[in-house]
C-alpha cells in the first residue's frame, strides 16, 4: 500500500468534524491523525504531531483560521493547508492564498472533491477549483494583494528558472518537474525558493500571479 497521507481537521462543529472522518475514513490512503476545535488548540497538536494536510476553518472561536494559518506557516511551512468556509468571497480568497493557503473549499463540498483536494495538495502542493482560480485573477487585475503579486516588475529569470515556472503553473509535482528537466527534485525545489525570492512571491499562488501578469502563461 502507498504512504498514507496524514490528515488533521480544525472546525469548531465536532459533528462536521464527525462527518468528515466518517466520509474519508475508508479511504486507503488516508488518516486522520487528530482533531481541534480552534487555532490554538491546533497550534498546541503541531507540538506533538507532524501531518500532512491541515483542514483549516476560517470561522471559530478563540483562534480563528486567518489567524492561524501565518503561525501554522512559521512551524510547519511544508504542511498542506485546506482552508473550509460557507462562503466563496473573492476578496478572502486572495488574501488566504498570499498567506500560504493550498486550496480553499465550501464546507457544502462533498467527500469526494474534499478527498481529491487532500489528494492533489499532498502531491502536487496546490488544488486549483473555480474559487481558487477566481480569486487569483481577480487579485492580478485589481492588484489588491501585494503578498500575491508584490516583488520586482520584472525579475530575472534564467531559462532553467522560466521552465520551472511554467511547469508549476501546470500542477506538476516536484518529481514531475524534476523527471521533465533532468535534474533532482532537491534542485527543484531549490529553483522553487529562488523563483519565490527573486519575484516577491510569498506562496506557490504568487508564483503563478506573477507568470500570468508577466506573459509566461496565459490567464
Amino acid at each position: 500500500m502507498s504512504e498514507k497521507i496524514k490528515v488533521l481537521i480544525t472546525d469548531d462543529h465536532a459533528l462536521f468534524r464527525q462527518g468528515v472522518k466518517a466520509a474519508l475514513g475508508f479511504r486507503p490512503d488516508i488518516e486522520f491523525m487528530g482533531e481541534a476545535e480552534n487555532g490554538m488548540q491546533l497550534l498546541n497538536l503541531l507540538k506533538f504531531l507532524q501531518p500532512d494536510v491541515i483542514l483549516l476553518d476560517i470561522q471559530m472561536p478563540i483562534m480563528d483560521g486567518i489567524a492561524t494559518l501565518p503561525e501554522i506557516r512559521k512551524i510547519m511551512p511544508d504542511v498542506k493547508v485546506i482552508m473550509l468556509t460557507m462562503h466563496n468571497e473573492v476578496t478572502l480568497i486572495s488574501k488566504l492564498m498570499g498567506l500560504g493557503a493550498n486550496s480553499y473549499l465550501t464546507k457544502d463540498s462533498d467527500s469526494d472533491t474534499i478527498y481529491q483536494a487532500i489528494k492533489t495538495c499532498f502531491e502536487n502542493e496546490f488544488y486549483f477549483n473555480e474559487f481558487t482560480n477566481r480569486a487569483m485573477l481577480n487579485g492580478l487585475r485589481n492588484q489588491t494583494a501585494p503578498t500575491l503579486a508584490g516583488g520586482p516588475e520584472e525579475a530575472d529569470l534564467s531559462d532553467k528558472e522560466i521552465q520551472v515556472l511554467k511547469l508549476m503553473c501546470d500542477e506538476k509535482s516536484t518529481k514531475e518537474i524534476a523527471e521533465i528537466v533532468e535534474i533532482s527534485p532537491r534542485t527543484v525545489e531549490a529553483i522553487r525558493d529562488r523563483l519565490k525570492l527573486k519575484t516577491g512571491a510569498k506562496s506557490t499562488a504568487g508564483l503563478i500571479l506573477y507568470a500570468v501578469k508577466h506573459g509566461l502563461i496565459e490567464a
